[in-house]
């Protein structure tokens, strides 16, 4: 019924269909999902990775198939990762972009409640970094890897440097 390569190819669409899925379905739980994983989100994970595999492979268990599913999904990273690298606005994308937090000492509440950082997440950061109050702050932006990075009110750039520019664009002013 199934002829060997027909196999393949259904494995590697099945394969890049749930890669695609996947990577939306990561995007959109946000930057704080991925770069600061909980137990929970590791078990999350875990199971989906499992939950995935027959969907990719359907009946084959062979080391062929397994190989092919494997392959597609590297390929399919590298691809992506490639055009990323060559155009901003699918890099965007796939990556996201960095979110201000804190500007000038002024928290930015709207932006907190739609990265979903708790106050409590926010405070932790900033003790990280030594710092004590939001009022110390320059800037604190959450970046696409998950990380808050802090810029301490005595660490201020003294020109107002380009990529600050962004940062208050994203603010909205």
């Amino acid at each position: 019924m199934w002829t060997f390569g027909t196999q393949l190819f259904e494995i590697a669409l099945r394969s890049a269909i749930i890669y695609v899925v996947l990577l939306i379905g990561i995007r959109l739980t946000g930057k704080r999902e991925v770069g600061q994983m909980t137990p929970f989100d590791l078990v999350l994970l875990l199971l989906i990775s499992n939950a995935v595999q027959n969907a990719m492979t359907g009946p084959d268990t062979s080391v062929t198939g397994g190989l092919a599913a494997a392959l597609t999904l590297l390929l399919m990273n590298v691809l992506l990762s490639r055009l990323g690298w060559r155009n901003r606005k699918i890099r965007r994308v796939i990556e996201g972009s960095p979110t201000l937090l804190i500007y000038n000492g002024e928290l930015i509440k709207d932006h907190l409640d739609r990265e979903h950082i708790t106050p409590g997440e926010l405070h932790q950061a900033l003790r990280e970094h030594g710092v004590a109050t939001i009022a110390d702050v320059y800037l604190a932006t959450l970046e696409i890897d998950g990380s808050i990075s802090v810029l301490k009110n005595d660490e201020r750039p003294t020109a107002f440097q380009p990529h600050h520019r962004i940062h208050l664009m994203r603010r909205g002013t």
